[in-house]
């Protein structure tokens, strides 16, 4: 099965945030985290990271419901970046709400939109698309 080289979370949820690391360790689903807190303190690294030509993240696992800058605030931003690399974006939330769901869809490079919790069988077919 392939390996993601960089995985990137975008969570205020410290328990999610050990859980999906935990998870992904065990799953050998990639070589390295970066993890951010809120989608401003993510949007603001990102940018450094391309200004500076260095590795992106291969996929982004984005909260929609965080402080200071949410999900789909990080969304609109991000859009606007332009990169050589296409990072494939996941949207990981506790949200049920057909709304979300489909504003997901208008986003190019949001792949899917996934319920919490993030289970193992979920990062296989994840690896298994990428």
């Amino acid at each position: 099965m392939k390996k993601i080289d960089i995985a990137c979370i975008i969570d205020d949820d410290p328990i999610f945030v050990f859980g999906a690391k935990k998870i992904m360790q065990y799953a050998d689903f990639c070589t390295a985290f970066m993890i951010f807190h809120n989608g401003e303190e993510a949007l603001i690294n990102l940018k450094s990271i391309i200004k500076a030509g260095e590795k992106l993240p291969d996929i982004i696992l984005l909260d929609l419901n965080m402080p200071i800058m949410d999900g789909w605030q990080f969304l609109e931003e991000f859009t606007k970046i332009k990169t050589e690399k296409r990072i494939t974006i996941y949207i990981i939330t506790s949200s049920v709400d057909p709304a979300d769901v489909e504003k997901s869809k208008e986003y190019d490079n949001v792949n899917n939109y996934i319920v919490k919790p993030i289970t193992l069988e979920t990062l296989q077919e994840l690896l298994q698309k990428e």
